[in-house]
């Protein structure tokens, strides 16, 4: 059996759209065939298996947790970098700011954020150094950064906290101070910074376990993966968890205009929930 790619056809490309989007609530456009082609080919080979027909009924069939996971994994995209979209860092260096003097979370000391679709990391790990930059103090407060993904591959690379020097390309020495050099052109974040965020494996489709409030939560090009109504639930969804004073980031290329009505738009791709109280809602 040859390791090249394997022939897809029009009703196998529509089961593997219709299985991905049950799962993950991935809606994948006519575009998307030749990464299906490119992603899957190496794990039907792997497993022996002559067809993608052959391969979807092992998934309906015989396969593993992890093999539909595999499956999943195979067909996430995972796009991004340190400090990436600047200006919803600077803003929620501002918020937390006017947070801190507030006498009711200053009394408390406690702060929650959440990355939702963290990929490997760059996301949470810039929002635990831009905060800690600007507010050394935090490192005595109980903050916590909740980072999830469906990919639990990229959940496991992040959770380490090792990157390649190049991923640093761009960044300011200032921005740059805390990875520290381990050798063979690998850096990692510190122990202190990564104690403050938990990595878990989450399908937005499935339960959520956290409970909330946040105080922020970024979910920035994910939406894009999602159709209409799947978004609107999602964002809903995001809404009940954030705190009455929070703010929710979302990615350049995303509105919430024809999504959802329960935000308000504050500044480019910012959002917060409308009608907010004048206190913030019970831990």
């Amino acid at each position: 059996m040859d390791s090249g790619e394997i022939s897809l056809s029009d009703r196998e490309f529509e089961a593997v759209r219709d299985k991905v989007y049950k799962l993950a609530g991935i809606s994948m456009s006519d575009a998307k065939r030749t990464l299906v082609v490119s992603r899957l080919s190496k794990i039907v080979r792997r497993l022996q298996l002559d067809t993608f027909s052959d391969y979807l009924d092992f998934l309906d069939r015989g396969a593993s947790p992890d093999d539909v996971q595999e499956f999943i994994n195979a067909l996430t995209t995972n796009l991004t970098r340190f400090y990436r979209e600047d200006h919803h860092f600077e803003h929620l260096v501002e918020h937390v700011g006017k947070l801190l003097e507030d006498p009711k979370i200053k009394s408390g000391k406690r702060l929650r954020f959440w990355s939702a679709g963290c990929s490997t990391g760059q996301e949470p790990y810039t929002i635990a150094m831009a905060l800690f930059d600007a507010y050394p103090q935090l490192k005595s407060w109980d903050m916590r950064i909740l980072a999830t993904d469906i990919d639990t591959d990229v959940v496991r690379r992040a959770q380490a906290g090792i990157y390649k020097e190049n991923d640093l390309a761009g960044l300011s020495p200032e921005r740059s101070k805390f990875f520290e050099p381990i050798g063979n052109g690998d850096v990692r974040i510190p122990d202190f910074i990564r104690k403050t965020i938990a990595f878990k494996p989450l399908n937005l489709m499935n339960d959520w376990p956290m409970k909330g409030p946040f105080d922020a939560i970024f979910c920035r090009n994910v939406a894009i993966y999602f159709n209409k109504p799947t978004q609107e639930r999602m964002f809903t969804r995001m809404g009940e968890l954030l705190a009455p004073h929070g703010y929710l980031y979302i990615g350049h290329s995303e509105n919430l205009n024809s999504v959802s009505e329960k935000f308000k738009l504050v500044g480019k791709t910012i959002y917060r929930p409308k009608n907010e109280p004048a206190s913030r809602s019970a831990a």
